[in-house]
């Protein structure tokens, strides 16, 4: 009997403490990399760019500015989103409000954790545009790192949590969730 309960502790106790002492560390930076690996196989077609580079490119008044999307829905944008950033319609996508924006133009999608973004980068590929890159793990992570977001022109401190799946959980830290109704689940399929 001892010795089972010893073959037991080995094999079953020891690495199931060890798995999650490993997820309790790496956290919210493996669930945005599980999160992103699953939407690029969704999407194959779809570039990525993480949020440091965003970042140094936006900073680089050198380079053409990318047009930031932000495939959100209304209520997520108005709480907050990035300087300068249009919204488009993450179910409905459309592209009236590109009608003067040149196909060689470099678009940079973005959204909650990085899905919806993926959905509108690749729709935008799929209609011409062929410079679009999605934000990995989105404004998210990018306000997890304590980058800028916005509410009309001024800067904000919150985002909208999406719903208690993603924001509320591992995604968003705490200090960063807005206290909003969460998102109505709707098809995402553009």
């Amino acid at each position: 009997m001892r010795r089972l309960a010893k073959l037991f502790l080995v094999l079953f106790v020891v690495p199931t403490l060890i798995g999650g002492v490993v997820i309790l560390l790496a956290g919210r930076p493996l669930a945005f990399e599980l999160l992103q690996r699953g939407t690029s196989y969704k999407f194959p077609d779809v570039k990525w760019i993480v949020t440091s580079d965003l970042s140094r490119w936006r900073e680089d008044s050198a380079r053409t500015q990318p047009l930031l999307l932000d495939a959100r829905t209304e209520a997520e944008y108005e709480v907050s989103h990035l300087h300068g950033a249009r919204r488009m319609d993450p179910y409905r996508p459309s592209l009236v409000g590109l009608m003067r924006v040149p196909k060689d133009t470099p678009i940079v999608v973005y959204s909650s954790a990085g899905y919806r973004g993926a959905r509108v980068a690749s729709w935008l590929g799929q209609a011409g545009y062929h410079n679009v890159q999605n934000l990995g793990s989105s404004l998210f992570q990018w306000t997890n790192e304590g980058r800028p977001i916005f509410k009309a022109d001024r800067p904000a401190e919150v985002v909208h949590p999406y719903d208690g799946r993603w924001g509320w959980g591992w995604l968003l830290e705490g200090k960063y969730r807005a206290q909003v109704p969460p998102v109505e689940r709707l098809s995402a399929a553009p």
